[in-house]
């Protein structure tokens, strides 16, 4: 096996990415990172990269082979994990991107993500651990009082407890509406919490002492629906007299998952005892509103996992190919067999897994980049322009790594041949955890209707002419540089026909024709992720024509980007056709045809 070897992500793609087609240097100008500089990212970059490489990736496979444990109300995970945390946490991963104020280091969000990835592609169940404490911690650092941020924050950003995000419900899945967990508040400054949770992921290990769950719930008498939820905290343990004591959360049983299988997915139960304790985090009546507004970074997340996967995944398919030998080349007889990356249709394979994989993370490069603008950019405009396009791109960012990211990975075990099925090669376990991204913080589905119904509708289409712009200023830029005039033209056609389809959909909604609006979302999602990927790698064509870099990489760039614009973009005029045509073969369908 190649597992040991494989290097997860191309280093010299991402330097790429990061210093030449994202320029990260630029960011340092930004007030908000002025004490960084290309040497302290690299600095975090390597350490995360040695680490990934030397310790975590060894122990993926066994943590794929030994899943936690329930036992005596308790569950336990495996023995590698209490080390990996600790050293995640020495390391600085889990405040990188928060700020000095609560002892982070105030990293871009840019160098975060692709830093990250690294983790992640090793191993992603042992990361979760993190990425989980990092989002529950954020939302106590943005809403929480003083006096809740001190009782939790502190140990959490410290390392010292865990955190969760504790929403879905066994009759509410995504309709978060009708959540029925109940808020009782006391006059001693917290609330009796009771309910049922499922598929809340870290919710109890063998890692920390204590795990947070950031939980939404009804306050008695609050309105129906979405409009009357709240956000709490609501520890496994609670502090009385200096030590920790049971507060009435108790494990209902564990989800036996087909990935991610480090990573306990629960049931777990608030107030069985009526003695379960929670404390409000922001405003009465807003907890869906304070839990969205931390969204963009936990779906952007999601698709840094998918591509990260992928990425693993192609790279231990490209090391398998490179060594495999089996059959001769094309028009000779004899001889010795070659490697099978002499044949055609696995070099096929092998870019398509290419283009996916790195246009995935150029896009979430891309988006990453626009949040640190949206925050912290130096005028008004600047941070509303980029907030709109982070917005915008987010459903993409999270989809199209997780959805494409799972037909990389089917190629990989496709190129791994009947080794590809036996769980003694890496790519079936690969592909197992990556279909649970297309599922993790909103259904694809769920993000297409998004991004149709809301966002690219959104302040009278401004987020579309922006993204527009952008892609026009790409397309000027590549000419310019000399990148193929076909390719240009392509993408230029491929954008007029996305707005254009935008538009005519976007007058059947405010028509009041709600399903010729939505009745294609998919498709639309679909036709929209496909001309991102195909402006991320003429824009990375340009730049490599550009910019002083290898000619293996000016050559590698423009074979993926002539790939995806001549195989995918003309994929683009059908898509825009079943939208526009609202084509009805399972609009109309009823249900006891099927």
């Amino acid at each position: 096996m190649a597992a040991q070897s494989n290097p997860l992500i191309d280093d010299s793609f991402v330097d790429f990415l990061l210093y030449s087609v994202l320029d990260a240097e630029s960011l340092c100008e930004l007030e908000a990172y002025q004490q960084h500089s290309k040497e302290t990212f690299d600095l975090y970059l390597d350490s995360l990269r040695r680490f990934a490489r030397q310790d975590l990736l060894p122990t993926y496979k066994p943590m794929d082979e030994e899943p936690p444990v329930f036992r005596d109300g308790r569950i336990h995970t495996h023995p590698a994990l209490p080390r990996l945390f600790e050293q995640m946490v020495e390391l600085g991963v889990l405040t990188a991107s928060r700020p000095e104020s609560v002892g982070g280091q105030q990293m871009p969000m840019l160098v975060n993500t692709l830093s990250s990835a690294y983790l992640m592609a090793a191993n992603l169940s042992a990361y979760g651990f993190i990425g989980l404490t990092r989002g529950a911690a954020h939302l106590i650092e943005a809403f929480g009082t003083d006096e809740v941020k001190e009782r939790f924050m502190t140990k959490m950003y410290e390392g010292e407890w865990t955190g969760t995000m504790a929403l879905t419900e066994p009759q509410a899945g995504s309709s978060l509406g009708e959540i029925a967990t109940s808020a009782t508040p006391t006059d001693d400054g917290h609330y009796l919490i009771k309910g049922s949770k499922i598929f809340i992921s870290g919710a109890d290990h063998s890692i920390t002492e204590n795990v947070v769950n950031l939980a939404l719930a009804r306050i008695d008498g609050a309105p129906d629906g979405t409009k009357g939820i709240s956000l709490f905290a609501v520890p496994r343990l609670r502090e009385e007299g200096g030590s920790l004591v049971s507060n009435d959360v108790a494990v209902a049983g564990m989800i036996h998952k087909i990935g991610w299988k480090g990573l306990p997915s629960l049931a777990i139960e608030f107030g069985d005892e009526g003695d379960c304790h929670g404390w409000l985090v922001g405003e009465p009546n807003q907890g869906l509103r304070h839990m969205f507004q931390m969204m963009n970074a936990a779906r952007i997340s999601v698709g840094v996992n998918a591509a990260a996967t992928a990425s693993a995944a192609y790279h231990e398919s490209l090391a398998y190919a490179l060594e495999r030998k089996q059959g001769r080349k094309l028009g000779t007889q004899g001889g010795e067999q070659v490697s099978i990356i002499e044949h055609a249709d696995v070099r096929r394979m092998l870019l398509r897994q290419k283009a996916i994989v790195e246009g995935s993370l150029a896009l979430l490069g891309t988006v990453s980049r626009y949040s640190d603008i949206s925050e912290h950019g130096t005028s008004e405009e600047a941070r509303e322009r980029a907030g709109l396009l982070l917005n915008l791109l987010t459903p993409v960012a999270k989809t199209f790594p997780a959805e494409r990211g799972f037909e990389a990975n089917a190629l990989a075990l496709q190129i791994h041949g009947g080794y590809g099925y036996t769980s003694e090669y890496l790519p079936e376990a690969y592909l197992r955890d990556q279909k649970l991204n297309t599922l993790h913080e909103g259904t694809n589905a769920i993000h297409s209707m998004d991004l149709l119904g809301r966002q690219v509708m959104s302040k009278g289409g401004a987020p579309l002419r922006a993204l527009a712009e952008e892609m026009g200023s790409t397309i000027a830029r590549a000419r310019e540089a000399g990148c193929d005039p076909e390719l240009c033209t392509a993408l230029e056609e491929a954008v007029a026909t996305v707005a254009s389809t935008t538009v005519e959909l976007g007058q059947r909604g405010m028509a009041g024709d709600a399903e010729g609006m939505l009745g294609h979302s998919w498709d639309y999602l679909d036709m929209f992720a496909t001309l991102v990927i195909g402006w991320q790698w003429l824009n990375m064509a340009a730049v490599a024509r550009a910019e002083p870099v290898s000619e293996e990489r000016k050559r590698a760039t423009e074979a993926a980007t002539q790939y995806w614009i001549r195989t995918e973009i003309p994929r683009i005029s059908h898509l825009a056709n079943l939208c526009r045509t609202n084509e009805d073969s399972y609009i109309n369908a009823k249900a006891e045809w099927f």
